[in-house]
């Protein structure tokens, strides 16, 4: 599974009255896990940068006066993202400024071409704010609340950055989905440990000698204890552990007719 964490910085907050997108920074996952590959670019938005917005940011007009348009980096941001899932914190308002540079870019191309119309039709989107507020109603859900709640360190950000926040909402995310990147085996693990890869049948081995069994001691059960309740609540209550621990054992089959006559 290929998800691009995304998020832009932008001059202001309304981009139906001509403000514009001055960063981008996407991050790539794979199964869950950072691949490595990023895409960033900062942008020349043509135009000036509201008061609000560069005291959120700290990025002004005159660095970005050498930096590329946004369609000049359209081609190779949509050859990166298209296909993927989108994770985005606020998705509806990156989207509307994607949106409506590609509306931009067309007026001045005219139809057709390599790109999209719109994003949602290149890509699926998964929207972290609305995920939090599902998880937690009536509390802050900005991402700095979200880092606070789920551990993420945050310490280093002293201004907004696209890639910056990015690459902190892939920590959000996996944590508040469950941090189950953790778990994940990469091919060679997998190889390693003798899992099956989908669709194929697990190799069957026989030990040499019979399994031995090691029961868990009282320290083991409570760190497996504090585990399943972490995961419960970071996956709202959706922690299997903890559902199988509270299932009612079998009842046991009253004992046969003649063996009650033979006793």
């Amino acid at each position: 599974m290929r998800q691009i964490v995304l998020d832009t910085e932008t001059t202001g907050l309304e981009a139906e009255r001509g403000h514009r997108i001055i960063e981008i920074g996407c991050v790539e996952l794979l199964n869950r896990r950072p691949s490595g590959r990023q895409f960033h670019r900062y942008l020349n938005p043509e135009r000036d940068i509201d008061e609000g917005a560069r005291a959120v940011h700290g990025i002004n007009r005159e660095r970005l006066l050498s930096a590329p348009k946004f369609g000049e980096i359209a081609e190779e941001l949509f050859g990166f993202i298209s296909g993927c899932e989108l994770i985005i914190h606020n998705a509806p308002f990156d989207l509307g400024f994607l949106d409506m540079e590609l509306t931009l870019l067309a007026k001045v191309r005219g139809a057709g071409g390599a790109l999209p119309a719109a994003v949602r039709s290149v890509c699926m989107v998964l929207d972290t704010l609305s995920l939090a507020r599902e998880r937690h109603p009536g509390q802050r859900n900005n991402l700095d609340a979200l880092c606070k709640r789920y551990g993420v360190d945050n310490s280093h950000r002293e201004l907004h950055g696209a890639l910056l926040d990015a690459r902190i909402l892939v920590d959000v995310y996996l944590a508040m989905t469950g941090g189950q990147s953790l778990l994940a085996l990469d091919e060679a693990a997998r190889e390693r440990s003798g899992i099956a890869r989908p669709g194929q049948a697990p190799a069957t081995v026989r030990p040499p000698e019979p399994l031995r069994v090691v029961a868990a001691t009282a320290e083991e059960l409570a760190a497996h204890a504090e585990l399943a309740a972490l995961l419960d609540q970071s996956s709202g209550g959706g922690c299997l552990w903890l559902q199988l621990e509270q299932e009612p054992a079998p009842a046991r089959e009253p004992p046969s007719a003649a063996r009650i006559h033979r006793s």
